[in-house]
């Protein structure tokens, strides 16, 4: 057996087979907390062979949810698995696409820096991914880094990635390949078939590739048959086909993956001194989730669910991680219902939110729906339902309370009706002049922001502090001209930006208006954990299980 020098960083590929959505993003988180509960520093990169330059500019019902890290980046949702399961802050630069790979290299020859020689994508195209991994790898000092690539396999837009990662297996680098695989039960024979998960190992190998491991994803327990018959053809050891069968709780999976010793496998393979996991205070989490008996029915009014005739929840997914952190700390079962704002502008449809415990208006960009959000706040404000407001969702409460508190009633927002005379949202100053450049990538009010807290109100009752960091991603702010308006009649406006004077962050009504209504220009859903739910998930949970 070869024995590696300790120090070199270990690197660990995962790709998919078959089709995409298979949960490759929370198969590699999971691989990712079980080696970090091993001991070792671990972090994790997503590579999205897309064109983009990152997300930002991208539709939710497109891609899913836009995660935005710390540091200002719009990156894949993927980035938000790895940071809830592995409880590490990462930056812009953990996420690499076609497009910033192609960018950084026409931009190098566009300056000379290749000496005149013919541009090719290989090496150049996969010695910039190369680059960008290791150095990543490098300046972080991590023992092991787990590397997701985007799409499946047989896409072309992932070869060069593939590529990239072969070359440096071949180089002589500690890399293993993860592969991600989907095995069928046809209704009709009620057999589970393995067939597609073969031609999807036979077309990596094409590419110089050989899976160390093939992860089973399935809707059944995958037996011992099917098990030797993808050993068999894939070339792979019956004891590194892992099972990933469908579950309740997302959570579970990494559970799931120690028991079969992955873990250790990985470590074997490396010649890695073996190490003991200790997940129990995930397991004591998830025990909590899964035998919670009361349940809490969540509204959450959005407008990103339908794409033709399905319905979609990725954008919202962070928004459900966090009511799931928060049911589980409140020893409750959430149930989710989702619901259309487009079809809440039909007021015959309103009596929906009577079977609801509590209502979460989340983010979002533009006018559709707009009108159906505005009325489910109200009805949230007039019925005392347990209320919380995110970014867009805060923005149209604050709207909702001009139009029928104030007295305001054509009051809106500038991102809906450019023109309206009461613009108590409108355009952050600095964002008029970006907008009319047509400046719209990376340049909205992003990333960690640090929000000064009110004393004796709910946000401060909440966070139990004086002064949080939370994430941003928007244009819009409350219009500073109209906030003494507000406050005049009785909305408190409980948190401030402390970078930025008069830059609204939080608002509130006080507790003898309502039990539970609190928006926020954050996105708090971004700094929720599974074993550390975000201060306002929290509160709104516990307020609507009552």
């Amino acid at each position: 057996m070869r024995i590696y020098p300790k120090k070199k960083p270990n690197y660990i590929f995962i790709s998919g087979g078959v089709l995409s959505g298979l949960g490759k993003g929370i198969t590699t988180a999971s691989i990712g907390l079980i080696l970090k509960s091993k001991g070792f520093k671990v972090t994790a990169i997503k590579i999205d062979p897309y064109i983009n330059f990152d997300a930002g500019t991208l539709r939710p019902t497109e891609h899913g949810e836009v995660w935005v890290t710390e540091d200002g980046g719009e990156i894949d949702q993927d980035l938000g698995h790895y940071e809830r399961f592995l409880g590490e802050k990462l930056s812009k630069n953990h996420n690499i696409t076609t497009g910033q790979v192609y960018y950084a290299v026409i931009t190098r020859e566009r300056a000379g820096n290749y000496l005149g020689k013919t541009v090719q994508p290989i090496p150049h195209i996969t010695d910039e991914i190369k680059r960008r991994i290791t150095t990543l790898v490098e300046k972080e000092g991590v023992e092991f880094v787990l590397i997701e690539i985007g799409g499946t396999i047989g896409d072309y837009e992932n070869v060069l990635f593939l590529e990239a990662a072969r070359q440096m297996k071949y180089e002589g680098r500690r890399v293993l390949f993860v592969h991600v695989s989907y095995l069928p039960v046809l209704g009709s024979t009620g057999e589970m078939k393995t067939k597609p998960t073969q031609h999807s190992v036979k077309a990596l190998q094409g590419l110089g590739i050989q899976p160390d491991f093939i992860i089973c994803r399935s809707e059944q327990e995958l037996d011992a048959p099917r098990r030797e018959k993808v050993a068999l053809f894939c070339s792979v050891k019956s004891e590194d086909i892992i099972a990933n069968p469908d579950v309740k709780n997302i959570y579970e999976i990494p559970l799931k993956l120690d028991e079969q010793k992955i873990g250790d496998k990985i470590l074997n393979k490396l010649a890695l001194k073996a190490k003991k996991s200790d997940l129990s205070d995930w397991k004591k989490f998830v025990e909590k989730m899964n035998n919670a008996t009361k349940e809490v029915k969540i509204g959450i009014v959005g407008k990103y669910f339908d794409v033709g005739k399905y319905k979609l929840r990725d954008s919202y997914i962070s928004v459900i991680e966090a009511i799931k952190h928060a049911a589980g700390a409140n020893d409750v079962h959430p149930k989710m219902m989702w619901i259309d704002a487009k079809d809440l502008e039909k007021k015959s449809k309103l009596k929906i939110l009577n079977e609801v415990d509590g209502i979460i208006v989340p983010g979002g960009f533009g006018s559709e729906g707009v009108e159906g959000k505005i009325l489910a706040i109200k009805y949230a404000r007039v019925n005392e339902i347990p209320f919380l407001g995110l970014c867009f969702g805060f923005q149209l409460a604050v709207v909702e309370y001009a139009r029928n508190v104030c007295g305001l009633e054509d009051a809106n927002t500038t991102e809906v009706d450019s023109g309206t005379k009461i613009p108590v949202i409108d355009f952050l100053p600095w964002q008029k002049e970006l907008i009319k450049q047509s400046k719209y990538g990376a340049t909205m009010r992003l990333g960690a922001q640090v929000i000064r807290i009110k004393k004796n109100t709910l946000a401060w009752k909440l966070y139990g502090n004086d002064r949080v960091v939370e994430r941003f991603r928007h244009r819009y702010e409350i219009n500073p001209k109209y906030i003494n308006e507000f406050e005049t009649h009785g909305f408190i406006f409980s948190g401030e930006s402390e970078k930025e004077e008069g830059i609204m962050q939080i608002g509130e009504l006080p507790e003898y208006k309502h039990k539970f209504f609190i928006g926020t220009q954050a996105h708090p859903e971004f700094t929720s954990r599974p074993l550390k739910p975000n201060p306002l998930f929290n509160g709104f949970i516990r307020a609507s299980s009552r």
